[in-house]
């Protein structure tokens, strides 16, 4: 089937010397994994390769045979041309330190149109904003929303959360958070894009970037810590 979607480049793999495979969150179709021949071989190499940086958005054209084994793509051309996010080295270690996050959360290949959309809109504020110490924070946390285990938050003003259960607690059980964590959290909640500018000190990000990738683990099976983290916290240290 002929399939013209949109598509966010969640991660690459390089195949043997020349070819590349390409796993893509689509709009049309959910997760998707495409085979690129001869990736590193002809004379526009670099050219092509310069698509599947992480969080790329494209405009694709590609046959899906939907038979769990690896698509082609057809034609290729750039979605949301980026002006900054690959060349400003802090937001390239973000947009790598997410795409490997995303790698190991979306795991299914449904539609999930609105999850699409909001990455989209994020990163594309991303790539216009400078003030961008909080935004994968904020982007971690909102996601939650679209896999299912965003926080409970009917009962916000009680001093724990309970992270197995993603709800706010008055006692402090065994996979609570604890009361100066939880109150950094709910801060973290209340936040968005464009009102997140200096609320959190160094240490502070540090610790909710770990209760996040401990909450992520906490939900979804098989989720690997990404190996870009040390990366990311050199770059915000």
């Amino acid at each position: 089937m002929l399939v013209k979607t949109k598509a966010i480049v969640i991660s690459t793999l390089k195949f043997q010397e020349k070819s590349l495979i390409v796993k893509c969150f689509t709009l049309s179709n959910g997760l998707k994994s495409y085979f690129v021949r001869d990736a590193f071989s002809s004379r526009k190499a670099s050219q092509k390769i310069a698509y599947f940086q992480p969080l790329s958005i494209l405009e694709i054209e590609a046959v899906h045979k939907n038979k769990g084994t690896l698509e082609n793509f057809k034609e290729i051309k750039t979605a949301v041309p980026f002006q900054s996010i690959h060349t400003d080295i802090i937001k390239s270690t973000m947009v790598m330190f997410l795409s490997e996050m995303l790698h190991h959360s979306i795991q299914e290949e449904e539609k999930n149109e609105s999850l699409f959309v909001f990455l989209e809109t994020a990163l594309t504020w991303l790539d216009h904003h400078d003030e961008i110490s909080n935004f994968h924070l904020i982007l971690l946390l909102e996601i939650t929303k679209y896999l299912g285990f965003y926080p409970d938050v009917s009962e916000i003003d009680l001093p724990y959360f309970e992270m197995n259960d993603g709800v706010f607690t008055l006692f402090h059980g065994m996979s609570a958070l604890t009361e100066h964590e939880t109150n950094l959290f709910k801060k973290l909640i209340d936040l968005k894009f464009d009102n997140a500018q200096k609320v959190f000190h160094v240490i502070e990000r540090q610790i909710l970037l770990k209760i996040l990738i401990d909450y992520y683990s906490f939900h979804l099976d098989g989720f690997k810590k990404p190996k870009s983290l040390d990366v990311l916290k050199e770059i915000f240290s």
